[in-house]
């Protein structure tokens, strides 16, 4: 794919979105749904080889409305490199999509600095969601990736879905074929929302998650984990276990 000046690199086309979803009613997160997901991701095996560098894609929705969940992401993927390190370490590319019909990659970098200079640069801008195109890009880059650069995960952080439920399952089911897991991790209460990004997790054999508006803790501790998963597996989130504060070795007790 071309290139901009920026070094990024556009996603592949999808279908375009269907009708504006509808907003539902607010619901009441809970713990509960935290330690669910902790155990989602313990179920699973070893994201790649422990003896290579992890690969995580990292997908935001950067519509108008994500503003503040972006700038509290541009400072929390730095600790996502940090619990990484133990590991072996983590290359991680930036995909987002916003406005009208502009859905982005970055190269993959392997340093907090870098990729918090790309995510500055970018401003949040009105337009419908593009899901669909994030899951068309990691399947292209897992089908070009080389033997040891396997995407241990994909995560995606969102609040809402424009499109159609059909197509992003059927785009879910080309990345289970290819053993990429999909954590959604969603920001608020959308019922449909959480239907769609249940049923991606679902059929990518990965994992689903809400989180309160705003609550940038959760946030953290869903990252860290999945980072250390991506770079890897179970081994490195036991580690990662005998490392941290107690409020986060409180979250990984889960996945014992």
């Amino acid at each position: 794919m071309s290139k901009n000046r920026s070094g990024q690199t556009p996603a592949p086309s999808a279908s375009p979105a269907d009708a504006k979803v509808p907003d539902g009613n607010p619901a009441p997160s809970s713990r509960a749904e935290l330690d669910a997901f902790l155990n989602q991701v313990k179920a699973l095996g070893p994201a790649v080889s422990t003896s290579g560098q992890g690969r995580l894609m990292f997908a935001l929705d950067a519509t108008m409305s994500r503003q503040p969940t972006w700038d509290q992401a541009c400072v929390l993927q730095a600790d996502m490199f940090h619990e990484a390190s133990a590991a072996g370490g983590l290359d991680v590319q930036l995909v987002y999509y916003r406005g009208l019909a502009e859905c982005r990659a970055s190269s993959w970098v392997a340093e907090p600095r870098r990729l918090g200079e790309l995510m500055s640069r970018i401003d949040c801008r009105g337009g419908q969601t593009q899901i669909a195109k994030v899951l068309a890009h990691a399947r292209h880059e897992s089908d070009k990736a080389k033997t040891g650069a396997k995407i241990g995960a994909l995560v995606f952080v969102g609040d809402a879905v424009e499109e159609s439920l059909d197509a992003l399952c059927a785009g879910a089911g080309e990345l289970g074929l290819r053993s990429v897991p999909a954590f959604m991790f969603q920001e608020g209460y959308d019922p449909v929302c959480e239907q769609a990004f249940r049923e991606i997790a679902r059929l990518t054999h990965g994992a689903y998650c809400r989180f309160a508006p705003g609550a940038a803790d959760e946030l953290r501790e869903l990252l860290r984990a999945v980072a250390a998963y991506a770079a890897g597996g179970m081994k490195a989130l036991a580690d990662l276990q005998a490392r941290r504060s107690s409020g986060a070795l409180k979250l990984l007790e889960q996945l014992r």
